[in-house]
Order: structure tokens, then C-alpha cells, then sequence
């Protein structure tokens, strides 16, 4: 069974960062007990964002944090704004305000997805946890 901690989204980062994006696309938990989530066309489990890459293609792995292909798409979706300061870049969605920082700016966007769509803590299973 999955435990699940409460994180601030701003602090959200690698595959919990991912996971939390999949949750704010309305990817729903298939089987809770083991964070296993769905799409009505797919499934994806937290190999899929955890990177067991012996386990799961990479083809198939969403990483939309990392992956232009993937977060670019997002970041057009949600109308993402984005402000470069020295050391980070702040992404703003035109959507529902919320502003949120990363070091790159496919991080600041989804935390920004994230924050807007989940509000400024979610819970995430325990194991994607860096």
C-alpha cells in the first residue's frame, strides 16, 4: 500500500513533481493502494515516473518537468508567463494566478500547473519523494 505525504507545491520536484502534473491533468489514482493512475486511453504506475527504466520504455515515461515534448504542450495549455531572475525563473498561468519558482522553466511551469489546478500543498505518494 502507497503512503502519501502532504508537500508544499513549491517544493515539489523530480517524479513527485511529474506525478503531481499527471493529478492536475485529471489522470485519476486506478488502484490508490499502489499510486497506480489512469488516463480513459491509458495507465501509467509510479514505475512510470519513478524511472525504472528496466521496467517501463522510456518512450513511455511522463516527465513533463524535464521532457519539452511533454511540458511544452502544458505550458500552451495553461498559458504560462514566465519572469527570468538571476538564479530562477518564475512561471505565472494566465488561467488561475498563482506564481510559482524553479530553476529551469519547465520546473516553474509545472509547479505553477500544479499550484493552480491543486492549490499550494498536495499529497504524493511517499516513494516519489527525492
Amino acid at each position: 500500500m502507497t503512503e502519501f505525504a502532504e508537500v508544499k507545491t513549491a517544493d515539489l520536484l523530480g517524479a513527485a513533481l511529474d506525478w503531481a502534473v499527471a493529478i492536475a491533468e485529471g489522470w485519476e489514482s486506478d488502484r490508490p493502494q499502489d499510486g497506480q493512475l489512469k488516463m480513459p486511453w491509458l495507465s501509467i504506475d509510479l514505475r512510470v515516473v519513478a524511472g525504472a527504466d528496466r521496467m517501463v520504455h522510456p518512450a513511455n515515461r511522463f516527465n513533463p518537468s524535464t521532457d519539452w515534448s511533454q511540458g511544452g504542450p502544458l505550458i500552451e495549455k495553461y498559458r504560462i508567463d514566465f519572469a527570468q531572475y538571476a538564479d530562477q525563473v518564475e512561471a505565472f498561468s494566465q488561467i488561475r494566478s498563482p506564481g510559482s519558482k524553479g530553476g529551469t522553466y519547465l520546473i516553474a511551469a509545472c509547479r505553477a500547473i500544479v499550484a493552480s489546478v491543486l492549490g499550494e500543498t498536495v499529497s504524493v505518494p511517499k516513494e516519489l519523494l527525492l
